[in-house]
């Protein structure tokens, strides 16, 4: 190698992936963890979009011709839905904050993943599934109190300032 030692092309990497790791560069995936912040606030905004639309879609077109119960339990849906969604809005503005936290990344999933199962069940029986597929919105629920139990936990624990070894 040129009058350059393993060793030192060896030292000189591991600053370099170092460096990069300290401004949040993932070396492996090659993006930054603001990335999954930038992507959990995105997610959020869509997630109240479609909100919204669905809000409307409910009041406007849905409301005449499903009978009570049934538009009750889609109005339940919508509502957690919307809650859900502003919560994974401020889920991404703590990302911003804290980049490094693996917990705030969790709560993002699981909050994702219980919309899908909790609201995304009550949609699909809205709009005629088999009432079985009912069973799969308790799973969702779970998800998503386990989401902010998370977000809790990871909250309280950047409470305290790190302490360097």
């Amino acid at each position: 190698m040129s009058g350059v030692s393993r060793r030192t092309c060896r030292l000189a990497r591991r600053r370099v992936v170092m460096r990069a790791r300290s401004r949040g560069y993932h070396m492996t995936t090659g993006h930054s963890k603001q990335t999954d912040a930038a992507v959990t606030l995105a997610t959020a905004g869509l997630l109240i979009a479609i909100a919204t639309a669905l809000g409307a879609f409910g009041t406007h077109a849905l409301k005449p011709v499903l009978p009570a119960a049934r538009f009750e339990s889609f109005e339940i849906g919508v509502t957690y839905h919307f809650f859900h969604a502003l919560g994974l809005l401020a889920v991404g503005f703590a990302q911003c904050a804290h980049p490094e936290d693996r917990g705030l990344r969790w709560t993002s999933r699981l909050i994702l993943i219980g919309l899908t199962l909790f609201s995304g069940s009550i949609y699909a029986l809205t709009f005629g599934a088999p009432r079985w597929f009912g069973m799969v919105a308790p799973f969702g629920g779970v998800s998503l109190m386990v989401a902010w139990v998370v977000f809790a936990a990871s909250v309280w624990r950047l409470r305290r300032p790190a302490t360097n070894p």
